[in-house]
């Protein structure tokens, strides 16, 4: 058995690892500067000098040449980056990193189900099955419900099956006026 899949699942899991601490590192820079934006250019500079250098020691600049004869829409994926980098530097410091995390990883598992389901660009066919689309589903409710203080609770049953239970925060509810009582006096 080849060592490749550990190796790719390994370069991953370091860059699912680095994730969360840009988005610490990116919010904390935008917050002492002022500026998110200007955090996410920096943040770019610096991680095109170092795509730069990856490039200059890997295949160099000959593959350039080719860019012109690209499908324009393959380009949209830098809009994305920055879409990412720029509302994960001005979210974070407001949402909590772990609860932007969460929802950019909810976001990742829903887009990739329907790419894959889809066969979208390119991508290997890979159904959306009834327990991936369970699966997906739960993970998407645990998370809003952690998101408001809540949580969610999963047991099998002793004559088999599971136990989904809900638990949320009480939330006060606000005095009605009295609907006798003149308002206008």
């Amino acid at each position: 058995m080849s060592s490749e899949p550990l190796r790719y699942a390994l370069i991953m899991f370091a860059a699912g690892v680095g994730v969360p601490v840009l988005a610490a590192l990116n919010a904390q820079l935008g917050g002492r500067i002022g500026s998110p934006a200007v955090a996410g250019v920096v943040l770019f500079v610096v991680a095109f000098t170092a795509a730069f250098a990856a490039m200059l020691a890997t295949s160099g600049p000959a593959p350039l040449a080719a860019l012109p004869g690209q499908p324009k829409h393959l380009f949209l994926a830098g809009l994305l980056v920055a879409f990412y980098v720029l509302s994960i530097t001005w979210v974070a410091p407001r949402f909590g990193v772990g609860n932007a995390i969460m929802f950019v990883l909810l976001g990742q598992l829903a887009s990739a189900a329907l790419i894959d389901h889809f066969g979208l660009f390119g991508a290997m066919l890979r159904q959306i099955t009834p327990a991936r689309g369970l699966g997906l589903g739960l993970a998407i409710c645990d998370a809003i419900v952690r998101a408001i203080g809540g949580r969610l609770e999963f047991a099998n049953q002793d004559a088999g099956g599971a136990c989904v239970s809900l638990y949320l925060k009480e939330i006060p509810v606000a005095a009605q006026p009295d609907p006798h009582e003149d308002r206008f006096a």
